[in-house]
């Protein structure tokens, strides 16, 4: 039996942090991929590959994928709750586990196409919404993305017990208006608790999601500095790291849960 190890991060890693991007956005071409690549960091970038002009407006992010970034699945069409007013869409209230599937699957597949040598695809829940139906019909879609994907990132709390967590709705906190310095802070409480950290960005100064370039050149200046201490990574590289360890980890390993007064927030 091969040697157990204490912690799933590199050696000399006290932690994990996974830089995510949604809706392939210019501004995310622009600045957020050139600043990753100055500072040597690798993040993940989710895509919605939708309409009939899908593999012309996506083909520049052939090579983002090139330099070692991750291109994950945002589904087909971006199906979020019907309560979002600018969503013009069908809402996941009127979508069924079949409708739900086929969004996973084809994005899954025209990426792909698109990235046809990218080994592993990690997927994230448009609006972090992982249900379909409502009332007595509402159904986790969870088991439908474990069908197709690694991993899954969702919208949480705290950062991710690498033990615990399920890599199929894992924690993340969105960052938008954040300064660098409270990402920072973020991603050092997940290194003192031994987790794994997912940020989530949309725009850099663009929409209303975003976040200051200023800011996120800090947070990227922190990682570089610190990568012997933090380990940077795509969130399918994460997660395919988990799960190999888990494989080789002892079962009755046991998880440290938080005290209430020890939760942000609580």
């Amino acid at each position: 039996m091969s040697e157990i190890q204490e912690s799933p991060w590199p050696e000399g890693c006290a932690g994990a942090v996974s830089l995510t991007f949604d809706d392939a956005l210019s501004s995310q071409l622009e600045v957020a991929v050139p600043m990753l690549n100055e500072h040597g960091l690798r993040g993940t970038f989710y895509l919605n590959p939708r309409g009939d002009d899908w593999r012309e407006r996506l083909a520049p992010w052939r090579e983002v994928a090139a330099t070692g970034h991750e291109i994950g699945n945002h589904t087909v069409n971006h199906l979020c709750s019907h309560n979002f007013a600018w969503h013009g869409r069908r809402g996941l209230e009127e979508c069924t586990l079949e409708d739900i599937d086929w969004e996973v699957a084809e994005g899954k597949r025209r990426l792909q196409e698109l990235i046809p040598e990218q080994q592993e695809m990690s997927f994230c829940y448009p609006c972090y919404q992982d249900f379909v139906g409502q009332g007595l019909t509402r159904q986790s879609y969870v088991p439908v993305v474990a069908r197709h994907h690694l991993a899954a990132r969702g919208r949480g709390e705290i950062a991710n017990h690498p033990r615990g967590a399920d890599l199929h709705y894992l924690w993340s906190w969105p960052v938008e208006g954040m300064s660098g310095a409270q990402m920072v802070g973020l991603v050092e409480q997940a290194a003192r608790d031994g987790r794994w950290a997912i940020l989530t960005i949309h725009g850099v100064q663009q929409g209303r999601l975003a976040v200051t370039d200023t800011a996120l050149r800090e947070l990227c200046g922190h990682l570089a500095a610190h990568r012997e201490r933090i380990w940077t990574a795509s969130l399918a590289t994460a997660a395919r790291r988990l799960v190999e360890w888990r494989d080789n980890a002892d079962g009755n390993h046991q998880i440290d849960c938080l005290l209430p007064e020890e939760i942000p927030g609580c």
